[in-house]
């Protein structure tokens, strides 16, 4: 079989980068292959920005595409070899208990078989969510849990933390504040509360009406305090008055996994019932910081540990979790959600990629892969261009989206003999989700520290949270949490790089209408 574009993968990279083609390659022939008959399509999209955007993520049918756009193919099928100098693929297509090899032939070619989870354990009891079909899998096993642990301080790991009722969860990080990956100490505060609501998000009344506090302006310098051990943190002092603040800031499957199904989208958890079996609805999560699983025990094993002679700890939990700070937790199973790692060592046996230390594929800004008209989007590649200074990598299905349309025109581009710009996307970092029930917004570099930063806060306790990051008057980066409606005006003073200095404090004043000041 020929076709003038061949994408291999069903996540949002692959499917944005197959729709992209279709409109803008409406004659040319395009193949999808995926490993299984879902993929993920993107809905309710909405430019909030000229570069952040919101959408939903669906899984549909694939066949849905081929009704969608007259001149895409597509299959149910998995890369088992590929021949780049003859741009030729081999895929075995799964058809029940049958399978085929065949073969495709392509002009160009779009890698975008995303990541797979990294496992802490492996073991029976320990489980990872990547995909609709694990995530099945964990509903399962959690409807019969009293007590589960999960281990991660990531995007799955913080929903899964929030999001879970009638168990007790036991959250073990490695970093000294929950959701290390996109908040630093001072914003993760805002969220502990969270943690101990009623399941479903319903908060308890608050008893009078809140308001924003006082605006803090933050420098960063050392804190010297012959009294207190700050094991190398960095403390943020903040001037109120004539009294100092302190804030401490952390410092810085086998053969069988290649069926598995595409990345899951934002807001996964939305409409799933995550409760386990115990009556009380409230949630009831417990974080262990600064540790890491040492070894999993199984309920022999734990009998026979001091800790089970002298605490009255039950002895028929199905396993058990040696910490690293010494504590031993019994739970019903294990959730690893401590990130992804590109899917990539099955290509390395096809082709020499230059990677990088992960196992990303290295990608030009042309989405072009070392080896000749293959090129590679979301999870699976690693961006090998000079970056904008106030952009970045993050394996998020924004940035999927983002690339896999980007590399679709560059490849419609390049079959012309063209080359494009590089899209205006990878001039800022935008990414908009939900965490502990508010909508969160991430710009630029939103966690950026040190001595030649400024840092704004303004919150609200229970409604919303905006962090500024500032440096040398011009704005870097920020956290919204809530409803601001700050995002569109952030996003411009950020791309605009307009000199704030004359406004100091009063750029997050509440009773000023910032939107339209600056429209």
């Amino acid at each position: 079989m020929d076709f003038d574009f061949l994408v291999v993968g069903g996540g949002i990279a692959g499917v944005s980068c197959t729709e992209q083609l279709a409109s803008l390659a409406p004659d040319s022939r395009i193949a999808l292959v995926s490993a299984t008959s879902l993929v993920k399509s993107v809905v309710n999209f909405k430019q909030v920005a000229t570069i952040l955007s919101d959408f939903d993520v669906v899984e549909r049918e694939s066949s849905c595409l081929s009704s969608q756009f007259s001149n895409v193919s597509t299959f149910q099928a998995r890369l088992v070899a590929l021949d780049p100098e003859q741009h030729v693929s081999t895929m075995e297509e799964c058809l029940g208990t049958e399978k085929r090899r065949i073969a495709i032939k392509y002009k160009k070619l779009c890698l975008c078989m995303g990541a797979k989870p990294k496992i802490v354990f492996e073991n029976p009891h320990v489980i990872g969510i990547r995909d609709t079909e694990s995530v099945k899998t964990f509903q399962e096993k959690l409807k019969k849990a009293e007590r589960i642990l999960i281990v991660g301080n990531g995007g799955i790991a913080t929903e899964l933390a929030y999001e879970i009722g009638q168990c007790h969860v036991v959250w073990v990080i490695k970093d000294s504040s929950i959701s290390h990956v996109f908040f630093d100490e001072a914003t993760a505060r805002f969220f502990i509360p969270a943690l101990t609501k009623k399941s479903g998000g319903d908060s308890e009344a608050s008893g009078g009406e809140t308001r924003p506090t006082k605006r803090i302006k933050y420098t960063l310098m050392k804190y010297e305090d012959p009294g207190c051990d700050s094991k190398g943190k960095t403390i943020l002092v903040a001037s109120k008055g004539d009294q100092n603040r302190r804030v401490e800031i952390g410092n810085e499957r086998e053969r069988g996994s290649e069926d598995r199904g595409a990345a899951l989208g934002p807001d996964w958890s939305s409409g799933l019932d995550l409760a386990g079996q115990l009556k009380e609805h409230r949630r009831n999560a417990s974080v262990e910081t600064e540790c890491e699983i040492r070894e999993i025990l199984t309920p022999e094993q734990y009998k026979l540990t001091t800790r089970a002679k002298r605490q009255d700890e039950r002895l028929d939990w199905p396993v058990y979790a040696l910490l690293t700070n010494g504590k031993i937790y019994g739970c019903d199973f294990i959730v690893s959600a401590t990130g992804v790692v590109p899917a990539s060592d099955d290509l390395l046996r096809y082709c020499k990629f230059n990677v990088n230390d992960d196992g990303g594929i290295l990608v030009d800004h042309q989405m072009q892969t070392s080896c000749t008209d293959v090129y590679a989007a979301g999870d699976l590649c690693a961006a090998a261009w000079k970056p904008a200074e106030l952009w970045f990598q993050m394996r998020l299905w924004s940035q999927a989206r983002q690339m896999g349309a980007y590399a679709a025109q560059c490849m419609v581009a390049n079959m012309a003999g063209d080359e494009i710009p590089m899209d205006f996307c990878f001039e800022l970092f935008a990414h908009a989700t939900k965490y502990f029930g508010y909508k969160v917004v991430l710009l630029g570099k939103y966690n950026a520290l040190g001595a030649e930063h400024e840092l704004l806060f303004r919150f609200t306790d229970g409604e919303e949270f905006v962090k500024v990051v500032l440096k040398n008057g011009r704005m870097q980066g920020a956290i919204l949490v809530g409803e601001t409606d700050l995002e569109e005006t952030f996003e411009n003073l950020i791309l605009n790089q307009m000199d704030l200095s004359c406004y100091g404090d009063s750029l997050l004043d509440p009773s000023v209408d910032i939107e339209d000041y600056f429209d």
